[in-house]
């Protein structure tokens, strides 16, 4: 999310930040009814269209969620969710978007206030790379026309008792409700978020063998000069990879794989 919609997503995580702080381990509860409004966002093209109208005033647009959310819901969630109505949106969906990256945050923090961040962030990546080379579990977990019951009892049984609570909640989150993304895809970008919330940036490195230690900390040394600050490695072996890697971190991707080159010697012969 970038633009007006980025600024007014990064103002709104700088006014949380301190009531998650203050909440502890009770952030997992505000996150609960955050990815609620979440989801009644993406429900409602109406209510997402009043809420981001730029022709409405922000008090009235912070009284139409007050009122909506008057019954059942923390006032440390009202709050939030009025000052994101009273702010500038480029979309109408950028504040569904919103609204779930900080209720994601709010469950995260959580797992942040009883020292397991660190945990989550590594068993939603281990998720991801047990997931390479598993056709049909990724098909079981993504297919729209799979229940969703049926989806949740999948990462159930794959997860209950082996994670966090946060991870196992995160995940059948992802496969419940995918908001147009894909599982895989999903879990990738909360660990995106997670390790933002450790200060860290994550570099997603897919390579068609195994890397040595050795090849893995002269990597990270080269992306940590390149971009000034510690960068956590997530490397994932996927044998179609035919040699070389794909480096992603954030929106900016490096391909070195042999299928790439292919690609871009072919691009320069038909140019």
């Amino acid at each position: 999310m970038r633009g007006t919609s980025g600024a007014s997503l990064a103002q709104a995580q700088d006014r949380f930040e301190p009531v998650l702080r203050a909440a502890g381990e009770g952030a997992f509860a505000l996150g609960e009814e955050l990815l609620t409004v979440a989801a009644a966002l993406d429900g409602s093209v109406p209510l997402r269209r009043a809420l981001a109208d730029p022709s409405r005033s922000g008090e009235d647009k912070a009284a139409l969620v007050a009122d909506l959310l008057r019954e059942g819901f923390d006032g440390r969630v009202v709050d939030l969710v009025s000052g994101l109505a009273r702010d500038r949106w480029a979309h109408d969906a950028d504040i569904a978007d919103a609204v779930e990256h900080l209720g994601v945050d709010a469950v995260l923090a959580s797992a942040e206030a009883r020292g397991a961040l660190e945990r989550v962030e590594d068993e939603l990546f281990r998720i991801t790379r047990s997931l390479v080379g598993e056709r049909e579990a990724r098909r079981v977990l993504t297919e729209t026309s799979t229940d969703p019951a049926r989806r949740k009892a999948f990462v159930d049984a794959l997860l209950a008792g082996k994670v966090d609570p946060v991870t196992q909640f995160l995940a059948e989150r992802a496969t419940v409700a995918p908001r147009g993304r894909r599982f895989v895809a999903t879990l990738v970008w909360l660990g995106d978020v997670a390790a933002r919330r450790r200060r860290r940036l994550v570099a997603s490195v897919t390579s068609g063998t195994v890397l040595s230690q050795a090849q893995q900390d002269r990597l990270s040394a080269l992306l940590e000069r390149a971009y000034g600050r510690a960068v956590q490695l997530n490397v994932t072996v996927d044998p179609e990879v035919l040699g070389g890697m794909r480096i992603q971190v954030g929106a900016d991707v490096v391909d070195s794989t042999v299928l790439s080159r292919l690609v871009d010697a072919r691009r320069r012969l038909v140019s």
